[in-house]
């Protein structure tokens, strides 16, 4: 039979077209029968996964077929592959063993590999840095840190502290807001000897030319002081209302100085209920300084000018701040107040290391 060129063409289309319908049929058939492929993750430290193919490790690097992100380069120490395999189980040994079958080699490597998942999400919960990135997802632009410190020592008087701090800060272009808070407790021998809460906050705003204002408000409630031998126990509220100058204003040193108008307002429960207010001018001084190896100092130091027959007194804090990790670190804090004009607040020298939770 003579077949014109034509005709050829036409019967070979006709032939690719049969057969894309018959294998496409095939392959519909076959796919519906079929589980979708799972895919293997890669987990960093900080929670986030990657879905796609796990190509190799070699040395310290880990391969990896990313489905959105093409081919990825991570070291070990930062990522870990959680194979599809691992991920899928196929049985469990409990239920097949309770069906009275023995479970096959499968499938007690896929509880095997169950369990090295689920012990995989517990390690992603108590990873410094998962915890950093959950902790900073709740807070927002608010930085901060929790920190504790606790002692118990036995010797001629059994003694015990334990104290508690919070800090909450942020920052804009001109404006800073700080919100500290703080709880002191100690007993020696059994007896109250130290019951401090104090909260305080900063308003900062800064001006052209290096000037700023500042507005600090701080409450104390001491329901263990003691004067003299006679109990003592008061509340204090002070308004700090001053500005002054940034001496210098670096990315790793800030140095502040000013003078402002103290406020001091005392209500004592103890031994007689009575307030007494007065005011009282100081001049301060402020550093901020960022040191290598992840460390920081930060001090405040406070002058209050005399008046009349009235001593001076002064107040300092300094502590310097180690980052161990993203999350945690660990501080050593020295604060000192000399003839407070309050009239009411304790002379005091404290040493304290916290340990801290950042955020």
């Amino acid at each position: 039979m003579m077949i014109t060129a034509a005709g050829k063409r036409t019967l070979q289309l006709v032939a690719v077209i049969c057969w894309g319908l018959v294998g496409g049929g095939v392959g519909m058939v076959k796919g519906a029968g079929e589980e979708p492929a799972a895919r293997d993750a890669l987990v960093y430290k900080d929670g986030d996964r990657v879905q796609g193919i796990f190509l190799a490790q070699v040395g310290d690097i880990l391969l990896f077929k990313s489905d959105r992100f093409g081919e990825l380069r991570v070291a070990a120490s930062d990522a870990v592959v959680v194979r599809a395999d691992r991920a899928l189980a196929v049985a469990k040994p409990e239920a097949v063993a309770a069906a009275g079958e023995t479970p096959t080699e499968k499938q007690v490597q896929a509880a095997a590999d169950r369990a090295e998942v689920e012990r995989l999400k517990i390690w992603e919960w108590f990873s410094p840095w998962v915890l950093t990135a959950k902790v900073r997802n709740y807070f927002g632009p608010w930085h901060g840190r929790f920190a504790f410190s606790t002692e118990l020592v036995s010797d001629s008087v059994r003694r015990s502290n334990f104290a508690v701090d919070g800090h909450f800060g942020r920052k804009w272009k001109s404006d800073e807001v700080q919100l500290n808070m703080r709880h002191d407790y100690a007993e020696a021998n059994n007896l109250v000897t130290t019951d401090v809460i104090k909260a305080a906050g900063l308003y900062r705003h800064d001006f052209s030319k290096g000037r700023f204002a500042l507005y600090r408000p701080t409450v104390e409630w001491n329901s263990a002081s003691k004067r003299g031998g006679v109990p003592n126990d008061y509340v204090l509220l002070q308004q700090e209302v001053g500005g002054g100058f940034n001496v210098l204003v670096r990315p790793s040193r800030t140095i502040r100085a000013g003078i402002s108008e103290n406020f001091f307002d005392v209500w004592n429960s103890a031994p007689t209920a009575d307030h007494t207010s007065r005011a009282v001018a100081s001049i301060f001084e402020e550093m901020e300084l960022i040191l290598p190896w992840r460390m920081s100092v930060a001090q405040r130091g406070v002058w209050y000018i005399p008046i009349g027959s009235q001593r001076d007194g002064w107040e300092n804090r300094v502590e310097l701040n180690k980052k161990l990790t993203e999350t945690l670190s660990v501080a050593v804090r020295h604060e000192i107040r000399r003839n407070s004009p309050d009239g009411a607040a304790q002379d005091y020298t404290r040493l304290k290391l916290l340990l801290g939770l950042d955020f």
